[in-house]
């Protein structure tokens, strides 16, 4: 559910900046990965694990999005800045950047997801943008999920995304 206000709106979303995590794939990313799902999606838990790959985290479980220059910017929700939750463990305080420009947003399901998917985009109510970021569709438990945004990230910041209809070959 989107909440609006004064050119800000407060989406359910973790948000991680992949950073280092992305390296093994060619590039240290600085923009923002928008985490969506429902309750229990596992946002966290993959936000965690990027984190633990050397991500940074930006918000957990609510992100504040506003527009820049035609570009949607993710940052934290200032008192939960710094914070996230630890199924089983509890609430952590750890190091959190502020706000930074959205390079894509992946929608976690319990689903497998496509092999070669169509392009979809992420339009938040409320917002107007020049150019929506990509929406990638993964399931939040399985394994790989992490790496698969580490390696998207650094693919999109090289511009090396390849179309999934073959006509790359």
């Amino acid at each position: 559910m989107n909440q609006s206000n004064a050119g800000r709106v407060l989406v359910h979303a973790t948000a991680v900046i992949p950073a280092s995590a992305s390296l093994p794939f060619g590039a240290s990313v600085e923009s923002a990965v928008l985490l969506l799902g429902d309750s229990s999606a596992g946002k966290s838990d993959v936000a965690l694990r990027l984190i633990a790959m050397g991500a940074r985290l930006l918000a957990d479980d609510q992100s504040a999005l506003s527009v820049e220059s035609g570009r949607l910017h993710a940052e934290s929700v200032d008192a939960a800045h710094g914070h996230i939750e630890i199924r089983g463990i509890g609430i952590v305080k750890i190091p959190a950047a502020r706000r930074v420009p959205v390079l894509f947003c992946v929608r976690l399901t319990q689903d497998a997801p496509p092999r070669l998917p169509e392009p979809e985009f992420f339009r938040p109510d409320g917002l107007r943008l020049s150019a929506a970021p990509r929406l990638f569709r993964l399931n939040g438990f399985e394994a790989s999920t992490p790496a698969k945004i580490a390696a998207a990230a650094a693919a999109m910041e090289t511009d090396s995304l390849l179309p999934g209809d073959g006509s790359f070959f």
